[in-house]
């Protein structure tokens, strides 16, 4: 079996999932990761000569994918992905296997409308030549019988193409997300009974993956999450009787309502309200007046600077003790209804206790590394590894390198705010980070583009008085590669509470290449983000603007 793996958390927990799955079977497999669809196009003709299984896990739905590869006949695809899908899998082919929720709400169009069979075409062009014998009169109104027949026939089939191409372009012309690969990954292993805890901590890494980089709406959040409770719970009342619940490698999963601020059990209290979204947001962080607030809020806590500004672990004791409701109550009162948000916790041993979301931004840090000139299969190796529970010096490591990129996202969203670097082109924001703007080496990378746009247009929304404006989405690129010239472009969905977190833009950013023939590259497995050569820019966002206007 080949394994090919694409460049998320999301994926690499699911992955996870499945190499246990294979450990306990003795399947042999080879992994590949895969960044984009060149790389997968590469993969499978390196591959398809010893291997006739091939597990995708989080690509390969979105594209008719035995016109990409040409495969042999034998080979067999098993496609777990997020992505919203592409129809050619739907109807055909028995190469391809796709594990998919029942009860996801997809949007698929039925395979009437969109499939229609080549026998209804023929069936009454036959009996018009075969009644010579007749008198004339006769045969003058049949054959009109048979005309209007024919013609009504051909007027349905229009209709027919019309309504298919139609309900096509609804279908394909957003991309969404729909249930976390992982936690299919983990019902499988739990029908096969064979789901184990550690697998059930990464299905819920998996899960809080796509709530961190917002990528499904707050209602299937809180709907899988209740989903993934009632495993926990089932798993820790299993191990209720076992003797190693007390010994020191033991792993325990709780439901936890805790704090929407990034990182604070590893950091400061003060440094985490600054640098997460939520809270710098609602406090405006990049004004003064923010700040002002800040120290306000800060002293209605009754909470003591020096407490505030070390580190967590170092705080005492009878402050941590009832630290969540006393911010939970100074936040209501400055309009943070929400900073507690259902999520979970994992203690391994007895001193070492990480949240999920700790968990996904140390990884994705660890994916997306910059600090040295390691590749990216380096990277995705050690991002695999700072999943497992033995490798805590890399997890550790994976949150000290997420703590510098947050604080790089928190900087760069305060330098454009204040300099007015967002502009409003019609229908989207739009906003380019210069080359030379610091740090501006950490977000030539896809997921860390894709947070910072999230963050900006938040803090956008916040600071602008602009009705209109707040009602948009937001396009943003950023140097990729300054030899070759080109740049990264993401765009994303309009921030808003009700959004259904829908994205056009992967439709858009294609037919604007191909009008302006801007030298673009549509590799990722997400359509929203492209590569662009820098001098094609102003052409491709005037088309853009045209498109969507």
């Amino acid at each position: 079996v080949a394994l090919l793996v694409a460049s998320d958390i999301d994926a690499l927990c699911a992955c996870k999932i499945l190499q246990a799955l294979f450990h306990c079977d003795q399947v042999q497999y080879t992994l590949v990761p895969v960044k984009g669809w060149q790389d997968l196009g590469t993969a499978f003709l390196e591959h398809k000569e010893q291997f006739k299984y091939f597990v995708l896990i989080n690509c390969g739905a979105n594209v008719d994918l035995l016109e990409m590869l040409q495969p042999d006949d034998d080979a067999v695809f098993f496609i777990c992905d997020t992505h919203g899908f592409f129809l050619q899998l739907l109807s055909s082919h028995l190469q391809i296997k796709l594990l998919i929720k029942q009860d996801d709400d997809l949007g698929v169009p039925s395979y009437d409308d969109i499939f229609r069979d080549e026998e209804e075409e023929g069936d009454d062009s036959g009996n018009e030549s075969d009644e010579g014998t007749e008198p004339s009169g006769k045969r003058r109104r049949y054959d009109e019988g048979a005309v209007e027949r024919r013609i009504e026939r051909q007027r349905a089939k229009r209709e027919w193409e019309a309504r298919r191409r139609e309900i096509l372009f609804d279908y394909e012309q957003y991309e969404y997300h729909g249930t976390s690969a992982a936690m299919m990954f983990f019902e499988l292993a739990w029908v096969l009974t064979k789901d184990t805890k550690d697998m059930l901590w990464w299905a819920v890494i998996g899960l809080t993956d796509q709530s961190v980089h917002d990528k499904i709406t707050h209602m299937k959040y809180i709907t899988d999450i209740a989903t993934m409770q009632r495993h926990v719970s089932r798993h820790n009342h299993r191990n209720e009787d076992e003797e190693n619940s007390l010994s020191i490698d033991c792993m325990r999963i709780s439901f936890e309502y805790d704090l929407r601020l990034t990182l604070y059990q590893h950091w400061s209290l003060y440094e985490s309200i600054c640098n997460s979204c939520y809270t710098s947001c609602n406090f405006k962080l990049w004004t003064l007046n923010g700040q002002k607030k800040l120290q306000e809020f800060l002293a209605d806590m009754g909470l003591p600077l020096k407490q505030v500004k070390q580190k967590f672990n170092s705080m005492d004791m009878s402050i941590k003790e009832n630290l969540r409701d006393v911010i939970e109550e100074s936040s209501n009162k400055y309009g943070m209804k929400d900073i507690r948000i259902q999520t979970f916790g994992v203690h391994f041993g007895f001193k070492n206790r990480f949240l999920a979301s700790d968990m996904v931004h140390s990884t994705a840090a660890l994916l997306e590394s910059t600090e040295k000139d390691e590749s990216d299969g380096d990277n995705f190796i050690k991002a695999l590894d700072s999943l497992s529970r033995s490798n805590l010096d890399r997890l550790n490591s994976g949150i000290d390198l997420a703590k510098k990129k947050l604080m790089a996202i928190q900087q760069t969203v305060a330098s454009c705010i204040c300099t007015n670097l967002i502009l409003s082109q019609g229908p989207f924001l739009y906003c380019y980070l210069m080359e030379g703007t610091p740090d501006v080496k950490v977000f030539s990378k896809p997921v860390a583009l894709t947070l910072l746009c999230k963050y900006l247009l938040k803090a956008f929304v916040h600071s602008t008085r602009n009705k209109r404006c707040k009602l948009l989405p937001l396009i943003m690129a950023a140097p990729k590669d300054v030899e070759k010239g080109t740049v990264i472009i993401v765009g994303i969905p309009p921030e808003s509470e009700t959004s259904d977190k829908k994205n056009f833009f992967g439709r858009a950013f294609e037919k604007a290449a191909e009008s302006t023939s801007s030298r673009t590259l549509h590799d990722h497995f997400d359509s929203s983000i492209i590569e662009l050569k820098m001098e094609d820019r102003s052409k491709f966002l005037d088309a853009l603007i045209t498109l969507l206007s």
